[in-house]
């Protein structure tokens, strides 16, 4: 036959059933949806005739190949409707004694030659399997929420699975349109063992009231450009969905960093399950909607808040690309800009790399002649510190090392007037030690850019327990002059966006190291399953190895969790002199430039 699995059932038609139905009917398989609940079965027929007549409306489908679909879909309350399908795909609640139970009936009810695969993202595949009278039938098929939309399908093998029906599923994966990728069975597989990590992590992270729910997914979206920050997230899979799969990946690995942060069972058992219950990290306008509304945490437009100082002036020190950027940043905003380098020359040639991204942007249309020229006028280019005598506010850039930037403050403290705002653009290291190195502590604050300055919309203002209100409230205020988004954070390593993000490249490295899954399985697991823009080896290779290294090697040291320890494949590599795409060969071989 054409299509070796033209008979597929789908037992449990939730959201997620009833997506994978539609994706097969779609595909012109006969698809049997089975469910105890007449109210379920019933939801999942009409949520096909929706989608399907949004798609006449929208000319992707004739009214007939409509009818044709539809007529695909049956529906059963009974199991033993699946008697005559080739492949039986469960999405029944993430229990084992509800899955197993299911296996052991359909063991007496399909034939010996058909697949059961389970749906399961975070239950152990091999222990289902056992269940079953022909466990080399047995595997898992993980699509992603929602499935007719998300190309990631993840095929799941035990170590008692047949190759043969592997290569039956992918086949499968692969004509509906989809992108399967081979894992192996260990809780949360690849996309889901490496995004809810981070997502434990972050309802952390807001527990410690370290950061707002807001700030937290800024920062995460604006600062690794992702779809939806990690609260907002946990509202849209469930409270309690999370919960369970942290639970489970946890009695696996019992890597603290899976362990679910104590918030998850708290909202879990209030009943605050996110959008469908209409209330968890945020509150929405009714059960199931998208819509947020202000609640008690939402941040006030505080009109009494402190006054920030008055910046007219800005000094930049440094003379690489974060230096460059931040400086080209704050001439675009009409800044008065003074950029001090180690020496004349490097100065120089740091205002010639600003002078070439400006003409640039006025290349593609970003930026007016007229405004180019004015932006680089505003710029004067110093061999000295000496020069940031009558700066308002001096941005540090240069080297991520606590001695290089302590012995820079001293300097500032001298040279720069009294009421100087003074700001460390450090992605790693404490804040409050690099005050420490000047009179006037109660003056520093961390103001982390990211990179390239000129497009990145994020900051991160890091406040030390010595920062005065006032230069919090400057700092603010500036940020919002030179159209970027603030978030706040406390003083401590990673601040929001490496602390969560380099524990999950780090777990990412872990994976490859114990040969569960590819550099390419896992970077399209996260760009297809999670919405990533890279996979997290392509955005290593960016970084750079030596750079990702240091910081996991700081978050370590001060988190001291062992799961935080830096991957041996990952020193091992910079040991090597493998540092990515700056060297031509990193996790990756690159084109040297």
């Amino acid at each position: 036959m054409d299509t070796p699995l033209s008979t597929i059932a789908v037992v449990g038609l939730g959201t997620m059933g009833t997506g994978i139905a539609e994706v097969l009917a779609r595909a012109g398989h006969e698809v049997i949806g089975i469910d105890i609940s007449d109210a379920a079965a019933r939801q999942a027929v009409a949520a096909l005739e929706a989608s399907t007549a949004r798609a006449v409306r929208r000319e992707r489908i004739t009214e007939e190949e409509r009818s044709d679909v539809l007529a695909r879909f049956r529906t059963f309350a009974d199991l033993r409707a699946a008697a005559e399908a080739e492949l039986v795909i469960e999405v029944v609640p993430e229990s084992y004694e509800i899955k197993q139970q299911v296996f052991r009936e359909l063991d007496a009810i399909v034939s010996p030659t058909a697949i059961v695969a389970t749906g399961t993202n975070a239950l152990s595949v091999t222990r289902l399997a056992a269940e079953s009278l022909r466990p080399e039938r047995v595997l898992g098929l993980h699509f992603f929420n929602p499935a007719p939309a998300m190309k990631l399908v993840e095929v799941v093998s035990s170590v008692l699975t047949a190759p043969p029906a592997v290569e039956a599923v992918t086949a499968l994966a692969r004509s509906l349109g989809k992108e399967p990728v081979a894992v192996g069975d260990r809780p949360g597989f690849v996309a889901d063992g490496l995004l809810f990590g981070y997502l434990n992590q972050a309802a952390a992270m807001y527990e410690a009231n370290y950061a707002s729910r807001e700030d937290i997914d800024a920062a995460m979206k604006l600062g690794c450009g992702l779809p939806m920050g990690p609260l907002a997230l946990l509202d849209l899979i469930g409270v309690d969905t999370a919960r369970t799969v942290l639970e489970a990946m946890y009695s696996e690995s019992h890597d603290r960093l899976h362990a679910p942060a104590p918030v998850l069972r708290q909202l879990s058992e209030a009943g605050l399950t996110g959008r469908k219950s209409g209330r968890g990290f945020y509150t929405y306008e009714a059960s199931g909607s998208q819509t947020v509304m202000p609640d008690a945490l939402t941040p006030q437009d505080d009109r009494s808040a402190v006054a920030g100082r008055t910046v007219r002036s800005v000094g930049v020190a440094g003379s690489g690309t974060m230096a460059s950027g931040i400086a080209e940043v704050f001439a675009k905003a009409g800044y008065d800009v003074v950029l001090a380098a180690r020496g004349q020359e490097k100065a120089d040639t740091a205002k010639g790399r600003i002078a070439k991204s400006l003409e640039r942007s006025v290349t593609k249309g970003r930026l007016t002649a007229e405004a180019r020229d004015g932006a680089l006028a505003r710029i004067t280019a110093a061999g000295s510190l000496d020069a940031f005598a009558d700066v308002d506010l001096a941005v540090e850039a240069v080297a991520e090392d606590l001695a290089v930037k302590q012995q820079l403050f001293g300097t500032l403290d001298k040279v720069c007037k009294p009421g100087a705002v003074l700001a460390t653009t450090t992605s790693s290291l404490p804040v409050v030690a690099i005050a420490r190195a000047t009179s006037r502590p109660q003056d520093v604050i961390g103001m982390h850019f990211f990179n390239p300055a000129p497009a990145m919309k994020l900051v991160e203002v890091v406040r030390t327990v010595l920062t005065a209100d006032d230069v919090h409230a400057t700092v603010r205020e500036v940020c919002a002059k030179v159209r970027k988004h603030p978030v706040d954070c406390g003083d401590r390593a990673g601040f929001i966006v490496n602390a969560l993000l380099f524990p999950y490249l780090n777990n990412a490295i872990k994976m490859v190291e114990e040969h569960y899954a590819t550099l390419d399985d896992i970077d399209a697991a996260m760009k297809l399953g999670g919405g990533y823009p890279m996979g997290p080896f392509e955005l290593l290779d960016v970084v750079g190895l030596d750079v990702s290294l240091a910081i996991e090697k700081v978050l370590h040291s001060e988190f001291r969790d062992p799961g935080l320890a830096p991957a041996p494949l990952l020193e091992h590599l910079v040991a090597a002199g493998c540092l990515g795409r700056k060297t031509g060969r990193g996790f990756r071989e690159h084109a040297r430039r």
